[in-house]
């Protein structure tokens, strides 16, 4: 996905930082911009929605989680927290905003360039296709296949207590109101919905997730879990019905609940 075409935005009060990034990413074939604070930031994001985001936490003004939340929830792009902070909490708290990973400066920047290149694919997995068609400079909706028209169907599966809207990344409750979803939740749901009464270990969660693999003493995940049943456990104060734990191999989605 390191061709031309594939925009980046470096956001680093740091000149020098954003030169060496700028420098190096160019060299391996991207097109990359910079941004030294927030209002920067949105500039650009208006000219140009960038493939991904390489964003420092440590920013004047609007900090990065500041701005990791308002990219979370305005643009689907990969999303990588750079930041000196090497505290477990600050990491959490940035992969809960959304962040699609997190590199601790000082970093190898050969190593940056794999991260950002697994990001990528990521994110490129995770954008649904195009329903429409270009014609004559206008789009046009196109008719629906029966496969098309079961697809509208199965998009709609049952989570628990919940409904999963796959295609509009959105569940909802058994009175029809919107449950609010980070996107690391919702991944969860559709890593769970794909692999039904099949126990995921928390490294194969965190790579379906982020692309990343679990690290010792990482709780992210078992955080989310967590999280994430209180929305849509039959009994969230019970016992797990529909996500358990499977002692010394990781979690297992139940669809019964049985």
């Amino acid at each position: 996905m390191n061709d031309v075409r594939t925009r980046l935005l470096v956001v680093d009060d740091d000149p020098s930082i954003r030169a060496m990034l700028r420098e190096y990413l160019e060299g391996h074939g991207f097109a990359v911009a910079e941004a030294g604070n927030g209002a920067q930031m949105r500039e650009h994001m208006q000219a140009a929605v960038p493939h991904a985001v390489l964003l420092d936490v440590a920013l004047p003004g609007e900090d990065g989680l500041v701005l990791a939340r308002f990219l979370r929830e305005h643009y689907d792009l990969g999303l990588i927290m750079v930041t000196a902070s090497a505290e477990v909490v600050d990491r959490v708290v940035g992969l809960e905003l959304g962040a699609d990973d997190y590199v601790t400066k000082p970093f190898d920047l050969r190593e940056l360039l794999a991260r950002l290149k697994s990001v990528l694919r990521r994110v490129q997995a995770r954008q649904p296709p195009k329903a429409t068609a270009e014609v004559h400079g206008q789009q046009q909706q196109q008719p629906q296949s029966p496969s098309q028209q079961q697809s509208e169907v199965a998009r709609l599966q049952r989570f628990g207590r919940c409904e999963v809207d796959l295609e509009a990344h959105r569940m909802f409750d058994v009175d029809g109101a919107e449950v609010t979803l980070t996107p690391m939740e919702y991944q969860l749901l559709a890593a769970f919905l794909a692999n039904p009464n099949r126990v995921l270990t928390r490294d194969q969660l965190l790579l379906r997730t982020r692309n990343r693999e679990w690290e010792p003493f990482d709780r992210s995940i078992d955080i989310r879990i967590g999280r994430l049943r209180r929305k849509v456990e039959p009994d969230p104060d019970g016992d797990p019905r529909c996500i358990r734990t499977v002692r010394n191999a990781g979690y297992m989605y139940v669809p019964n609940g049985k």
